[in-house]
């Protein structure tokens, strides 16, 4: 399994909206490994609240509303997906590839959770999955059938993390 290298950090969050840090990164590893992602990758996780990723939406975005996550891919990929990638973009620091940076809203996870009738275990996965698709340049707002594909991806992804225990 390659190495990936996942940092996660914390701002402003409620100590009652914790998310599980070793459930995000086990995430980040699976989707990364599902998606044959086999040079170790560097991605950054922000977990912050709502008033957070608010303002990062508003700066980044321009959308002055709070959201559940984001997703900054430090490579806008010309087609979604790893495959037949030539990357000379390698930090010679680090031997790792700089994939991205993804912005949880724990707060907003919470609240989804519930009104979804899941749990909010269920929810980080989901999102984290979804926001690593991104950073490989999955989308799903233009085409229908760019949507389909990335769906597909994320119920595949999902259903690997249940398997093997996901939320534990």
């Amino acid at each position: 399994m390659t190495k990936h290298v996942i940092y996660a950090r914390r701002r402003g969050v409620k100590k009652d909206d914790m998310l599980p840090v070793p459930l995000i990164k086990r995430c980040v590893r699976e989707a990364l490994e599902f998606e044959g992602v086999d040079l170790p990758c560097e991605v950054s996780v922000l977990i912050t609240d709502d008033r957070g990723i608010r303002g990062i939406n508003l700066e980044f975005r321009g959308i002055d509303e709070p959201t559940d996550v984001l997703s900054f891919p430090m490579i806008e990929f010309q087609s979604a997906g790893w495959a037949n990638r030539v990357f000379d973009e390698i930090d010679p620091d680090t031997d790792l590839f700089p994939l991205g940076e993804i912005v949880l809203s724990a707060e907003r996870i919470h609240s989804q959770a519930k009104d979804y009738g899941h749990t909010a275990q269920h929810e980080t996965a989901y999102l984290t999955v979804h926001s690593v698709l991104h950073l490989l340049g999955y989308d799903h707002v233009d085409e229908a059938e760019d949507k389909r594909q990335m769906r597909e991806r994320e119920k595949r992804i999902m259903r690997e993390l249940k398997e093997v225990g996901y939320d534990k």
